[in-house]
């Protein structure tokens, strides 16, 4: 696992040992930033589902401000932590060791709002819908902001949320990558 492209473009990103993640493979990544960027002129980022933080990592890498990387595993936080050192620019990162549930119930509290919201939920527990309406009304998502979900292809995202409407839907392999602009 690599930085596709950017500042960072190249370096060597580590990953979770064992079955628990899978982390988004370098083609997908690639595919993902060329659907949405594929660079960026500055914005905030959150990873709601870090698991090693490579989406966060490459959104930065690509021109983005800040990422908030979210995960409630602490091996997957460790493996992030790393990864940001790989960087050399900590201080455009933070990362929040809880649930999504609480990550989204504190960025709320403390105000946040983001360009570019990462989803990538283990697939088993999957709550892609509830979360965006909650993210939408406690107002994290700026207006124009996009929504990134990867999920097992099997799963169907609505084309429209409340304010989110799907701009693209693209399937590889196992994996389904949906993308929503905020409209409000």
């Amino acid at each position: 696992m690599r930085v596709v492209s950017g500042d960072y473009r190249g370096r060597r990103l580590k990953s979770l040992d064992g079955d628990n993640t899978r982390p988004t493979s370098d083609k997908v990544k690639e595919s993902i930033f060329n659907m949405i960027g594929p660079y960026f002129d500055g914005g905030q980022v959150l990873d709601l589902f870090a698991g090693s933080g490579g989406l966060a990592i490459e959104a930065i890498s690509r021109g983005m401000d800040q990422a908030v990387c979210v995960d409630r595993s602490y091996p997957a936080m460790k493996v992030i932590q790393e990864n940001i050192k790989i960087t050399k620019e900590p201080q455009k990162f933070i990362t929040l060791k809880m649930d999504a549930n609480q990550a989204i119930q504190k960025l709320a509290a403390e105000e946040q709002a983001f360009d570019l919201l990462l989803l990538d939920p283990p697939y088993a527990k999957q709550q892609i819908v509830a979360q965006l309406e909650q993210m939408l009304t406690l107002n994290l998502l700026k207006s124009d902001c996009l929504v990134v979900c990867e999920t097992d292809k099997g799963v169907v995202l609505p084309e429209e949320l409340q304010s989110l409407v799907q701009i693209r839907h693209q399937v590889y392999g196992m994996t389904a990558v949906t993308i929503y602009r905020n409209e409000a």
